[in-house]
């Protein structure tokens, strides 16, 4: 009798669900113009990311372009737009040249990374379902930039920077 309460009491301890544990289908937000909602996206791209973040800090060019597409579209802070992985390359190794001239360290902290995905729509139109994006900020020694990268398949086909003054209190 005693294996058989003791049993009794240990089934609904095994067949517990976790509902603390969220969706990974759970989506919030949305996308102006569409009927789309925005979902966490996976821990794979951050650390894809952070490899691309991590020799483009050491100004390894050869890994960038294993990651870069040659046919993306990247917005620098700057205003001006490059398309493949020699034209991106070119920019910010001609931007690091002239901040080595004007005497200032081009160095920066990754203030936050985290990776997202638009869901599903039913409009053909709609190409921002294609991997997942990257939003990141990174502090200067004089500016803040907020980042948006794409990563389809391992390559970086969408990029914007923006640019702001670091305003030190």
């Amino acid at each position: 009798m005693k294996k058989l309460i003791l049993l009794l009491l240990f089934i609904p301890l095994v067949s517990c669900e976790n509902t603390n544990q969220p969706s990974k289908n759970i989506t919030n937000g949305f996308i102006t113009g569409t009927d789309q909602t925005v979902m966490m996206g996976s821990e794979a791209t951050i650390d894809l990311f952070n490899k691309f973040n991590n020799a483009w800090l050491n100004r390894d060019y050869e890994t960038m372009k294993v990651h870069i597409s040659d046919n993306g579209i990247f917005r620098h802070a700057d205003g001006s737009i490059t398309n493949n992985a020699e034209e991106f390359i070119a920019h910010s190794e001609n931007g690091y040249q002239e901040s080595l001239a004007s005497g200032e360290e081009q160095v920066w902290i990754t203030n936050f990374a985290f990776s997202v995905k638009p869901s599903a729509s039913d409009d053909p139109e709609i190409t921002n379902t294609k991997g997942e994006w990257v939003c990141a900020r990174f502090t200067g020694l004089n500016a803040v930039y907020d980042e948006w990268y794409q990563f389809v398949d391992g390559k970086l086909v969408d990029w914007t920077s923006s640019k702001r003054e670091l305003i030190k209190l």
